[in-house]
């Protein structure tokens, strides 16, 4: 099996310009309104941005939490809303760890980020102007993480 791709910010490069959600909203809704977006970005210190979406979970607790088995796992990881049997209730919005869900007031049903399953890569990571999104693995992004500690303590050293 593929590793799973996940979509990941650099806080380092986000600037907070909410681009993402607004591209997101275009694409999937038709509609210029960041509640509408997929991907979350989220302001945590003045100075500290970053964007969120599914981290698809080894066991999700969306769909374990769903009451009316509406979210549903997929093969690569990412969930799905069965819309006809999603009534709004939340608990699974609830259930994420990761705030990667949100509801949609005027249907009152819940949606996910499926990664731009339709295409090479999300719309949120081709257009963010700050290259502050990747859609890669966990896997690489610790890689690169550690090959950049590395060079760090280099330079320190040096």
């Amino acid at each position: 099996m593929d590793a799973k791709r996940i979509i990941v910010c650099d806080t380092e490069k986000c600037a907070g310009c909410e681009i993402c959600e607004y591209i997101c909203s275009i694409f999937k809704e038709k509609t210029i309104n960041w509640s509408k977006s997929r991907i979350r970005h989220v302001r945590i210190e003045p100075t500290f941005d970053i964007a969120i979406a599914c981290r698809k979970c080894e066991e999700p607790l969306c769909v374990k939490a769903c009451p009316r088995d509406a979210v549903i796992e997929l093969e690569d990881g990412s969930v799905r809303i069965e819309k006809d049997k999603c009534n709004g209730c939340g608990w699974c919005i609830e259930a994420c760890n990761f705030g990667a869900l949100k509801l949609d007031w005027d249907h009152k049903s819940v949606f996910a980020c499926d990664f731009c399953a339709d295409l090479d890569q999300p719309k949120c990571v081709e257009f963010c102007p700050y290259e502050a999104l990747e859609f890669t693995t966990l896997d690489q992004v610790g890689h690169e993480a550690g090959v950049k500690a590395f060079k760090r303590i280099i330079e320190e050293l040096g």
